[in-house]
C-alpha cells in the first residue's frame, strides 16, 4: 500500500518531475531491498568482525532509543543494508544570488522541503549545475541517512554504520526524531528539533554508558558546532541587512566577499571557495530553532514524553502559530511559500 501510495506520485506530475520522482522511488526501493535484519548478518559466519561489532553497538543504541529516549519502537534500524558508496543521497541547496531564502522543493501530500535528494551524485551535481545557470547559489552535500518518516523500515546503512559511536548514535536519535513530530514546509522546525533530540540523546546514552571522558569531548564537540552556527548566524543577519538596504550590485558582491572571507579565515576549508548564500542556508536549517527546542524542552523539566507532546502540538500550528509559540520572531515565513508554475 505505502508503495502504491508513493507511484500515485507519479501520476500527478510533470515530465522533469517524473524522472525526479523515478530515480527517488528506485533508490529508496533498492534500498530497502538490500537490507537485511541485524540478526542474519550476525548469523552469518562471512560478516567481517567490525562489521559484527558495528552492528552490536547499533543494537544497544537502537534498544536505548524507545526505552530511555521515548523514541518509536518499531523496525527502524533494525536491519543493515551495504550500499557501497559514501553517501545514501547528495541533497541540493539553492538560494538566490543576493537571498537567504532557500528555494522550496515541493512535492503532492508530503509539502515542501529546502532541499532537493538524489541518490547518483551525478544527477545532484546536474541539477546543481541547472539551478546555477538559471542564477542560484547551489550547494551540493551528501548526507549519510534520512529518514521516511515512518513510511518504512529505515535501515541502519554502511554510509555511516563505521562513523564514531557517539555519531553512530547521533544519527540513529536524530532521524528517529522525525518520526516523533513532523511540520509540513517547515524544514527547520523538523531539523532543528531532531538536532536537540539528538543532543540530548547521546548526552544521556553516555551517562548511561559511564563514558565520562567521551561525555566531555562530546560537550566540547558540540559547543565549537554551536560556535560555527552562531558565526554563520552573524553572517547571515549582515548579509540579509545588505540584501534589504538596496544597495548597487557591485556593493551587495563586496559585502557577501566579505563575510565568507572573515568566515573562512576563522574556519578554513568548510567554508566554500566562492560566496554562497545556499551555504549559508543548509547551516541555518539545522541550528536556526535549536535554542528554542532547548526552552521547551526545559519547561517540560526535562522529561522527553511531555517534550514530544508539545512538539507535536506546535507542529499541528500554522507557521505564525509556531513562530509566535516558540518566541522566534526572526524566523520568516519562507517555507511556507510555494514556488511559482
Amino acid at each position: 500500500m505505502r508503495r502504491l501510495w508513493l507511484l500515485l506520485l507519479l501520476a500527478l506530475a510533470g515530465c522533469e518531475t517524473i524522472s525526479y520522482y523515478s530515480q527517488a522511488i528506485g533508490g529508496h526501493l533498492r534500498l530497502v531491498s538490500a537490507a537485511r535484519p541485524i540478526d542474519a548478518w550476525l548469523a552469518d559466519p562471512k560478516t567481517p568482525p567490525e562489521l559484527r561489532e558495528r552492528l552490536q553497538l547499533a543494537a544497544r543504541i537502537r534498544a536505548f532509543a524507545s526505552s530511555r529516549l521515548e523514541l518509536p519502537e518499531n523496525g527502524s534500524y533494525q536491519s543493515y543494508a551495504d550500499l557501497d558508496r559514501p553517501y545514501v543521497v547528495w541533497n541540493v541547496f539553492a538560494a538566490g544570488e543576493f537571498s537567504l531564502e532557500a528555494k522550496q522543493e515541493c512535492f503532492p501530500f508530503t509539502g515542501c522541503v529546502s532541499y532537493r535528494g538524489f541518490y547518483d551524485e551525478k544527477d545532484a551535481r546536474r541539477h546543481g549545475a541547472k539551478l546555477r545557470a538559471e542564477g542560484y547559489d547551489v550547494h551540493v552535500g551528501g548526507v549519510p541517512a534520512y529518514s521516511t518518516l515512518g513510511w518504512f523500515d529505515d535501515p541502519l546503512l554502511s554510509t555511516f554504520i563505521r562513523y564514531p559511536d557517539t555519531q553512530l548514535a547521533r544519527l540513529v536519535f536524530h532521524e528517529l526524531a522525525h518520526q516523533v513530530a513532523f511540520a509540513k514546509n517547515d524544514t527547520t522546525f523538523n531539523e532543528s528539533f531532531a538536532v536537540v533530540v539528538e543532543e540530548i540523546g547521546v548526552r544521556r546514552w553516555l551517562e548511561a554508558e559511564g563514558r565520562s571522558a567521551e561525555l566531555e569531548s562530546f560537550r566540547a564537540a558540540q559547543a565549537r558546532k554551536r560556535a560555527f552556527a552562531a558565526r554563520v548566524k552573524e553572517a547571515r543577519d549582515r548579509l540579509a541587512a545588505a540584501y534589504a538596504a538596496g544597495l548597487p550590485r557591485g556593493e551587495l558582491l563586496a559585502a557577501k566577499r566579505a563575510e565568507f572571507e572573515r568566515l573562512r579565515a576563522q574556519y578554513g576549508a568548510i567554508i566554500p571557495a566562492q560566496p554562497n548564500n545556499a551555504f549559508l542556508v543548509s547551516i541555518a536549517l539545522y541550528s536556526e530553532l535549536v535554542p528554542a527546542f532547548e526552552r521547551v524542552l526545559a519547561e517540560q523539566g526535562g522529561d522527553l514524553g511531555r517534550f514530544y507532546a508539545r512538539v507535536r502540538a506546535l507542529a499541528a500550528l500554522d507557521k505564525g502559530g509556531r513562530v509566535a509559540a516558540l518566541g522566534e520572531r526572526n524566523v520568516d515565513e519562507r517555507e511556507e511559500r510555494r514556488p511559482g508554475a
